[in-house]
């Protein structure tokens, strides 16, 4: 069983460890219980595990939304302060780290404070609690030949995954994730995958550069995919062209379908208030879309021009460049499953050494200080190459012995590609080469985001890992991970390991391991020697991690390759300081459950050196799960002596994926958003934000300056 409910021993309630997605949480009673299994049957909505317990009160420690159905799964109410009459009752938690239901028969309050949600009943009566894991596996592999069209019968199977099509599956939990696909001889479907027949339909010229980017669309539209002269998107009676630019196409209509969705939702199950569907500028008929068959209501979304919509919609979280080639088709459904848009790069701009770029990229340890701009070098600084490197600029900026001048210079098989930007937050490469600034996104870690399977134990597991006696200061980050309530972390740290020991810890099934030493092409730093995570014979049971030493790409790309699901890595030399600073944000933000691509993106807002670094692997890989569920960012502005702007950037995280509601426990912008978003609200009263910042450790830019919500003054 996926999910373990186990009594509390310290209070009155249950233990709820859900080993899939490596997350606990704890359900307060208002006595002593004993859990008594119960069949999943009990719910109206499916559930992975059911117990009952005999109590008058559950409470869990987050601001929630209630919602109560009848006994017939008809929905009564939601919200967070109501009661009810004695009846037989279906009642959801929302946000909690598993989906959370109850059924009992009696009357009912629901309350909440600034930090809990609690359900009083009647008096004491039996509630049994259903729990479901938020993660998603596919149903299936699709086996095909790898030949445009056939591949097209496969990706017109991805919205098979869909338990909908009404636009509910704009919510995550509703959208399941695609089946896999794998090269075959012959083209075969497992019998759990069928097709939905949206009547939605894409022409596509059948060439690899045009049907990767409609691989979303597919998905979410539950699409039929076939070959054409003229890429559009057809239902009966309609078209909507996709030239002149299908990349550019697509993602219009990815994004303005998916937004109508949310908006249209709220006719439906869920008929809540929500802020997109209160601002927009649009006059539709919400209700009427919200009945058609999926190919009509969409036919009615592409008709309104995309120029209307773009000023509402919010900034996509995720662009997935995959290159135009045959070996990349088992990528596909990963990135159809993020609802990434997608473009397919026929050609690509090498990055050479001659270009520089501005940000320390290919250059020796002599160009790192003015490469790193405001995080220059400062007297004495060193970066964290193999100890021992030295620059003929400046002797004393590089410390150690033992490595030639020009151990700053990129490994010569090394092939470093230049994306085109991206307007998203995100953004992620499938294909040959070392991108500069986006994710290189890897099938085998992907794969292990499915194969996360149970674990052993249901705390958390940080490493640091010092092997530099010059670096201990980074060292202290240790401080920073388990500073959570309700999150249970195993903290360890260990300085100057030896080669078999580091094969040790690399073996063990840490979480994430934060490595601080030096790297180079030898590979690790050892107290004896240099390891070479390259090696064949290396076991290697880490999870995530960070290399925060000089180059490291190439050790940490064989981290992947060799069990890893993630990690951030460095692709230049790293001055010593920034690296230490980059460390340490990345270190609270992985605490609070970022992941990996998100933190990253954090970082780099508040150091330019951020730039020289990115993810491999799995970029959304978390440790934890954030308390609010998604990642928060927050920004603040001065407005009057006692009052500030203040803005939230709300984004896609581990199951709370695109289309999750949010509602900001802040008085002056208490309303229901879909995710991603933005939040605003002027001259909020710093009582307010003080309160607010009391209920979770959040990264918050106080006029464009990193602070964090545990130790920030707005006095």
């Amino acid at each position: 069983m996926s999910i373990d409910i186990d009594p509390l021993s310290e209070a009155a309630g249950l233990t709820v460890t859900d080993h899939i997605e490596n997350t606990q949480f704890e359900v307060y009673t208002d006595r002593s219980v004993d859990p008594r299994s119960r069949p999943e049957s009990a719910h109206y909505f499916p559930v992975d595990a059911s117990v009952a317990v005999e109590t008058a009160a559950i409470e869990i420690p987050r601001v929630a939304v209630v919602e109560t159905r009848s006994g017939d799964g008809s929905l009564l109410t939601r919200g967070d302060a109501y009661s009810m009459p004695t009846a037989t009752y279906h009642v959801g938690i929302d946000p909690a780290p598993t989906k959370l239901y109850l059924t009992f028969e009696s009357g009912f309050s629901v309350s909440t404070t600034e930090r809990t949600t609690r359900i009083d009943l009647d008096a004491a009566a039996e509630v049994t609690l259903g729990f479901r894991s938020l993660h998603q596996v596919p149903a299936g592999t699709i086996t095909t030949p790898t030949d445009p069209e056939s591949l097209m019968r496969a990706v017109s199977l991805l919205g098979s995954a869909l338990q909908t099509t009404s636009p509910e599956r704009s919510f995550p939990t509703l959208r399941g994730h695609p089946p896999l696909i794998e090269p075959g001889d012959e083209f075969r479907v497992p019998e759990r995958v069928e097709p939905l027949r949206s009547g939605v339909r894409i022409v596509v010229p059948p060439t690899y550069e045009s049907l990767y980017p409609v691989v979303s669309l597919a998905y979410y539209f539950a699409a039929e995919v076939v070959p054409g002269d003229a890429p559009r998107i057809e239902g009966d009676g309609w078209t909507y062209p996709l030239e002149p630019d299908i990349e550019r196409r697509a993602a219009e209509a990815l994004r303005q379908s998916f937004h109508f969705d949310c908006l249209a939702r709220t006719e439906g199950f869920y008929p809540v208030d929500l802020h997109e569907r209160e601002t927009t500028a649009l006059d539709l008929d919400w209700g009427r879309l919200y009945d058609l068959p999926l190919a009509e209501r969409l036919g009615e979304y592409l008709a309104v021009p995309f120029d209307r919509v773009e000023p509402e919609l919010p900034q996509w979280t995720l662009t997935t460049d995959v290159r135009p080639d045959p070996e990349n088709v088992e990528m596909l459904p990963f990135v159809a499953g993020e609802l990434s848009i997608v473009r397919s790069p026929e050609t690509v701009t090498p990055a050479a050494a001659s270009e520089g770029g501005g940000m320390g990229f290919f250059r020796g340890a002599d160009a790192i200080a003015p490469a790193a701009g405001a995080d220059a070098l400062g007297p004495g600084e060193f970066v964290r190459g193999a100890a021992g490197a030295s620059s003929e600029a400046d002797p004393g900026a590089v410390r150690g012995a033992g490595v030639t001048g020009d151990r700053g210079a990129v490994q010569a098989d090394t092939d470093f590609v230049r994306p085109e930007p991206v307007d998203t937050v995100e953004h992620a490469w499938v294909g040959d080469g070392v991108p500069l600034d986006a994710n290189k996104a890897t099938l085998d870690a992907y794969h292990r985001r499915l194969e996360a399977g149970a674990v052993e134990q249901s705390r958390i597991s940080v490493l640091v890992v010092c092997n530099d006696e010059q670096m201990r200061e980074e060292g202290a980050v240790a401080d920073l991970y388990g500073l959570r309530d309700m999150v249970q972390f195993d903290i360890e740290v260990r300085h100057d390991l030896t080669r078999d020991e580091m094969r040790e810890v690399l073996r063990s099934d840490v979480d994430f391991l934060h490595y601080v030493g030096h790297v180079d092409d030898r590979g690790m730093q050892c107290a004896d020697d240099y390891l070479d995570l390259t090696d064949d014979d290396l076991d290697v049971g880490v999870s995530a991690f960070l290399l925060n030493a000089c180059q490291s790409y190439r050790q940490g790309e064989a981290l992947v390759h060799r069990g890893s699901r993630g990690g951030i890595v460095t692709l230049s030399d790293v001055a010593n300081s920034p690296a230490t600073q980059l460390g340490r944000i990345i270190a609270r933000l992985m605490n609070s459950g970022f992941n990996l691509r998100t933190a990253l993106h954090v970082a780099k807002r508040e150091l330019i050196t951020g730039h020289q670094y990115i993810v491999v692997g799995d970029g959304g890989t978390t440790i934890c799960q954030s308390r609010s569920g998604s990642a928060v960012v927050i920004n603040l502005i001065k407005s009057e002596s006692t009052t500030w702007n203040f803005s939230a950037n709300i984004y896609p995280n581990g199951p709370y994926g695109a289309g999750t509601l949010a509602t900001p426990n802040l008085a002056s912008a208490r309303t229901n958003y879909y995710t991603p978003t933005d939040i605003e609200a002027d001259n909020v009263p710093v009582e307010e934000l003080t309160e607010f910042f009391s209920l979770e450790v959040l990264p918050i830019f106080v006029n464009d300056e990193l602070d964090w919500s545990d130790s920030i003054s707005l006095d």
